[in-house]
């Protein structure tokens, strides 16, 4: 016997069958990398003809939803004729189901996989039937069913299959089943069971346009680099209606992107949009155009505080602009920099939200791309403060030996908690429901499968989460509204918010190993190594300019603000999107440090051995810069000397200085300089590139040729005189005792040395004038 259930292990085995079967499916398709196929394949797609069956039948209304004793059930929807022959004489019935609901999920799971009409889906009743006329290929008509409870012989409480099929013939034969469609019936009767508690994630996110450019005013005018934005904050847009729906749900948790926030807000005043193609330059009047949305934003952000002031509601703070935990985790974890990032975004985006919303946010949620979750992800997860992580089920399937549900909540070590959203249930609300029939088959799928979570165990209530794409679309999101509000009236099922579910006592059955490999398909869209690196690389870039910089708040917060941007887990599905916003992040880095440059310049020349040679710098920047000096170097030295190689720069903003650098030329010809801008500080480094030129001499000047001629002169003379000396004395037969002497001092060591004492002697330095410099700098 089941311990906690008391039934045999027969039954239970039968009654987890359906565990079994979505965790073959889960692992398959994660073996496979297909993550989402369970998604993909949505419970409320109208169903498709098959040649022997060319009757499409669209269900769009079931009312009531929920079925009682003595109700009458009406059903609404469509018959096309998706054929190529006439169908003779339709008629539309209501097949009677089982006598018993479906006691398990795999049952429900079954009937939707069943595609064409099945002795399984019943008997079809004689009435009611809508004789809905011939239909001609491409033909549609309306068909309305009412139908009494006692009719369809429901009496226990559960879900119960609701097939409509049509009836006719294409030719001679004999009327025949043409079409079907199935949808559910759950049927509340006097049994009750305690309310499953139910988690939903409500995402508000938008991949980011706030860029790290802002106006050279004083007030620092926000840029963005598109103002689609706008669109979605207003009438029908997408946020603007999440805000909406959300406000009329009760012990909602609502998940949102702080950088989403702060851009609403930089839109509730003026602000500027970029041009295509200018994502790297310097904002300006001439590259932008004014924004559009500012009344838009203002009422937006006004209406979510209310939404929020709701009692029951929960506020998730995901990290600033909602970084890819996965990508970091297997293609960026070890790069210099990246857990300190991670972890400034979690308290930036606590803190923006609590100050934009004026609520209380918690921040230890982390929620991986599709829930797909690894122990790398996990492991970065909880580097980042990730206590509660948001996870597919598809990620922690379950034993077929499970005979129920299992609660949400799961304990994976390390202080952590998955907390698993239900696969079937997260597959139902993966696309977007825009027609009223897709939404109805939703709801009535919804209804059943968390009836029949209830019925598992009537007496052991647990806790369930539901989690919708970030991208959560109008209609889904208006489908789970009702879904959820309709639940809850027939009593299975009560709203909580997160916390509440995570700190449900958890199931000691359930699955809390968290796989070691990752999907290859949910791997396709990850940032590669490359891209998290060059961005991470932006850090360097961004201290040095800070170094340089009189005020360097004014590009600092929105340069790391852009970094996190630029490893959003938005990108995933906007790939291209996302390489254009990283180029353009790294190109407006690029272009303020070299605003701050050495003038190039090709040939300076020199008309004579000392001269001042000039070196220009530009500050292109809209404010002052500082802590550089200017380092000029000759590669030869012996013949080209630069006095004062190294000087202070202090450049105000938009301006170019000339810098003098005393030179002496011992020989002519050309030489190379290097000239280098240097932070200054214990730490100092090279700023920018290294600019090279030639100087030329063209000249020594004449004084210097002249003291070199004539001590040519004086040495040749001397020597002679020598000569002549030591050739007359061996005439003569005398012994020179030191050969090598000097003759008569004239050759001493301060010969030809001027007194110090004489100041007509001294070497005049009046004649020295500036080198002219040959090229424009």
């Amino acid at each position: 016997m089941d311990e906690r259930t008391g039934r045999s292990a027969a039954v239970a085995a039968r009654r987890g069958r359906w565990t079994g079967l979505l965790a073959r499916g889960s692992a398959a398709l994660l073996a496979s990398g297909l993550v989402g196929v369970l998604c993909a394949a949505p419970a409320a797609a109208a169903p498709a003809a098959a040649p022997d069956y060319p009757a499409v039948v669209e269900i769009d209304t079931v009312a009531p939803q929920v079925a009682h004793e003595n109700d009458t059930v009406t059903i609404t929807g469509k018959v096309v004729n998706s054929g190529s022959a006439r169908l003779k004489s339709p008629t539309v019935k209501v097949r009677q189901p089982q006598a018993r609901p479906m006691k398990t999920r795999n049952e429900i799971a079954m009937a939707e996989a069943r595609t064409t009409p099945s002795t399984l889906d019943g008997l079809a009743l004689d009435d009611p039937v809508d004789e809905v006329g011939d239909l001609e290929p491409g033909q549609s008509r309306d068909f309305t069913l009412a139908v009494k409870v006692s009719a369809l012989k429901v009496r226990d409480t559960g879900p119960y299959e609701l097939a409509v099929d049509v009836w006719g013939s294409t030719g001679d034969e004999q009327s025949h089943p043409l079409g079907i469609a199935r949808t559910y019936l759950p049927y509340q009767g006097r049994d009750t069971a305690q309310p499953s508690q139910l988690a939903v994630v409500w995402p508000l996110t938008h991949a980011p346009v706030l860029v790290a450019q802002t106006m050279p005013d004083t007030n620092q005018t926000p840029v963005l680099r598109d103002d689609s934005l706008a669109a979605e904050l207003t009438g029908d847009g997408r946020l603007n209606q999440l805000v909406r729906i959300g406000s009329t749900m009760q012990g909602l948790t609502w998940a949102i992107d702080p950088n989403l926030l702060d851009t609403v807000f930089a839109m509730t005043k003026s602000y500027r949009v970029q041009k295509p193609g200018t994502s790297g330059e310097s904002a300006s009047e001439d590259n932008t155009v004014p924004g559009t949305g500012r009344e838009a934003a203002t009422a937006w952000l006004s209406q979510l505080r209310e939404a929020l002031t709701a009692p029951g509601n929960e506020v998730v703070s995901l990290p600033y602009a909602d970084p890819d935990l996965a990508s970091i985790a297997h293609n960026g974890a070890g790069l210099n920099g990246m857990d300190t990032a991670l972890r400034k975004a979690v308290t930036a985006g606590q803190i923006t939200t609590e100050a934009r919303l004026s609520v209380d946010a918690r921040s230890d949620v982390a929620w991986p791309y599709l829930g797909v979750l690894d122990q790398r992800t996990a492991a970065v997860a909880g580097t980042a403060g990730g206590r509660l992580l948001l996870v597919d089920g598809a990620s922690l399937p379950e034993s077929d030996r499970l005979s129920y549900t299992p609660g949400a909540a799961r304990p994976i070590g390390n202080g952590q908690t998955a907390v698993v959203s239900d696969s079937a249930l997260a597959a139902m609300f993966q696309q977007d429901l825009g027609t009223g029939s897709r939404r109805t088959l939703t709801e009535q799928h919804f209804l059943a499968e968390t009836l029949a979570i209830a019925q598992q165990e009537p007496e052991h209530p647990r806790g369930l989460l539901v989690l919708p794409p970030r991208t959560l679309a109008v209609g889904t999101a208006q489908t789970l509204h009702d879904s959820v509000q309709e639940a809850a009236k027939g009593g299975w099922l009560a709203p909580a918010t997160l916390e509440k579910v995570a700190g449900m006592a958890p199931d000691k059955a359930a699955n809390t190993s968290v796989p070691e490999s990752y999907p290859a398909g949910a791997k396709g869209g990850e940032l590669p190594t490359a891209e998290l690196s060059a961005t991470m690389q932006l850090q360097d870039g961004v201290d040095q300019l800070m170094m340089v910089l009189t005020r360097p708040e004014r590009v600092r917060e929105s340069f790391s603000a852009a970094m996190v941007r630029s490893m959003s887990t938005e990108w995933r599905d906007r790939p291209k999107d996302g390489a254009e916003y990283r180029l353009g992040v790294r190109t407006y880095l690029d272009n303020l440090k070299s605003a701050v440059r050495v003038v190039q310049k090709t040939v300076v020349t020199l008309p004579g051995d000392n001269a001042t040679m000039l070196v220009s710098v530009k500050n292109g920047l809209s404010q002052t810069v500082g802590n550089l000096e200017l380092r000029v170097t000759s590669t030869q030295a012996n013949r080209l000397r630069i006095d004062y190689p190294i000087q202070s720069v202090v450049l105000d903003a938009g301006t170019n200085s000339s810098l003098r650098f005393p030179v002496e030329a011992q020989v002519n010809g050309p030489v190379r300089v290097t000239a280098q801008l240097w932070t200054t500080g214990p730490n100092a480094r090279p700023y920018g590139e290294a600019m090279e030129f030639t100087v030329d001499v063209t000249s020594v000047a004449s004084g210097v040729m002249y003291v070199i001629a004539g001590g040519t002169v004086l040495m040749v003379l001397a020597g002679v005189r020598f000569y002549l000396q030591r050739k007359k004395r061996r005439a003569a037969g005398e012994v020179d005792e030191d050969p090598d002497r000097p003759v008569d001092g004239a050759a001493g060591p301060d010969a030809g040395r001027p007194s110090d004492a004489d100041p007509s002697s001294a070497v005049d330095d009046t004649d020295r004038v500036s080198g002219d410099e040959k090229v424009d700098h």
